[in-house]
């Protein structure tokens, strides 16, 4: 089988909007998360929301373009384009048809849904925007990174909630393995943080409602946590093929090497107690990556702050990883970020490469009062510098939806 490695970053996130700002802000515990400005939450019962903030698409996209594009495509390209100048790849060096992107997203272009809506109510179909379609729908930021590129090997969008761009990676992971594709961009993009999404979620009872105190309001596997936050952003890397990355001199951050799905076949919204489907995720990526469970120095938990996600979500570690729960470093990074929906899975394997790279695992933070149904290490409040050997990335989704991958340090 043919391996994978890791030679580009890119992201748009509410701590920063590339990855050094972004990884600055993670080592520092940086919180991103305010109150809402995109929209009037006033009447709303959670007003708080971790925003992108200070982003300006034509600093990035020419006018005319970024005009056709929801904010979730904007968000897209732009960490895609990071990730792409980061690798160092150049398109005319490559045969297209082996250059692939695939992509997740949860929810696609909701803003552009919301706005078009509004102006066929209040002002007839005749002013519905030509461009409605395309802007809207959750795979035209995959689209669009093609056309940018002239990538014209596979094009996907994943839609599976909160596991979108994780299971974007892990079958990015696949086409490159069974020698398809030599290069693919894979990541995911959200931008759900409008007024109809926010009402739908808090219908649910899903989101924190901490709106005095935003910075803390995140707080995963603290006894205290109320549900998660609502974010904005897009996380992207690039894959290559190990012999392609050498033979072009390409930086390696580290070795893509497992991957592993499943569902809970449970309930539209709920974790199976227990979290038997999320184990089987991380099993099946710790085994197709080669290693036990005692190789696993960190794990990016889904971590997202809710009471049974949390909960089950520790379940369902030690049911994965046995006697090695006890001693692995577990963190919710989106204690910083809140939680990006379909783009969280690409953000986090980020933190996952740049934890190998750099010898250094993230904290939760906002950790205040221990739960002992969640009893991990998990980093409590400040970050670690230590050796990563190996990191698990998991994200779980609405629909039981469990994908979790595996990166490892990078070896001859």
């Amino acid at each position: 089988m043919r391996r994978v490695v890791v030679t580009g970053l890119g992201a748009v996130t509410p701590i920063g909007n590339d990855v050094k700002s972004f990884w600055d802000g993670i080592k520092s515990g940086k919180c991103g998360i305010d109150k809402v400005t995109h929209f009037d939450a006033s009447d709303l019962k959670t007003q708080i929301a971790g925003e992108v903030k200070d982003f300006e698409p034509t600093d990035y996209i020419e006018k005319k373009e970024a005009r056709k594009m929801d904010r979730y495509t904007q968000f897209a390209m732009v960490a895609a384009s990071e990730a792409v100048a980061d690798s160092g790849l150049n398109m005319e060096n490559e045969d297209p048809w082996r250059v692939g992107v695939i992509t997740g997203s949860g929810i696609g272009g909701i803003d552009t849904l919301v706005e078009q809506h509004n102006a066929l109510l209040n002002r007839g179909p005749g002013r519905v925007s030509p461009f409605f379609i395309p802007m809207m729908i959750g795979n035209m930021g995959a689209a669009q990174i093609a056309i940018k590129f002239k990538a014209k090997g596979v094009n996907e969008n994943i839609v599976t909630a909160c596991a979108s761009s994780t299971n974007a990676i892990g079958d990015a992971l696949r086409h490159i393995q069974y020698g398809k594709n030599d290069v693919i961009i894979a990541g995911g993009a959200e931008a759900a943080v409008n007024q109809l999404a926010f009402a739908g979620f808090c219908s649910m009872k899903a989101m924190s409602t901490r709106n005095d105190d935003p910075k803390t309001a995140s707080r995963p596997f603290d006894a205290d946590r109320d549900g998660f936050i609502l974010s904005d952003g897009a996380g992207f890397v690039v894959l290559e093929e190990l012999e392609h990355a050498k033979k072009r001199g390409a930086h390696i951050y580290c070795e893509l090497a497992g991957y592993g799905a499943t569902d809970d076949a449970y309930h539209i919204t709920s974790p199976v107690p227990g979290g038997e489907g999320g184990a089987k995720a991380m099993e099946l990526a710790i085994e197709d990556a080669g290693l036990k469970p005692e190789d696993i120095t960190y794990i990016n938990a889904h971590g997202t702050s809710t009471k049974y996600n949390d909960h089950f979500e520790t379940q369902a570690i030690k049911t994965a990883l046995g006697d090695a729960a006890k001693t692995v470093a577990v963190s919710s990074t989106k204690s910083m970020t809140g939680h990006l929906l379909g783009a969280a899975g690409g953000v986090e394997a980020i933190i996952c490469a740049k934890a190998i790279s750099e010898g250094y695992i993230p904290a939760t933070i906002n950790y205040v009062t221990p739960d002992p149904d969640c009893d991990l290490d998990i980093v409590p409040n400040v970050g670690r510098e230590q050796e990563v050997k190996a990191a698990m990335s998991n994200s779980l989704g609405f629909g039981g939806h469990n994908a979790s991958i595996v990166m490892k340090k990078y070896e001859e």
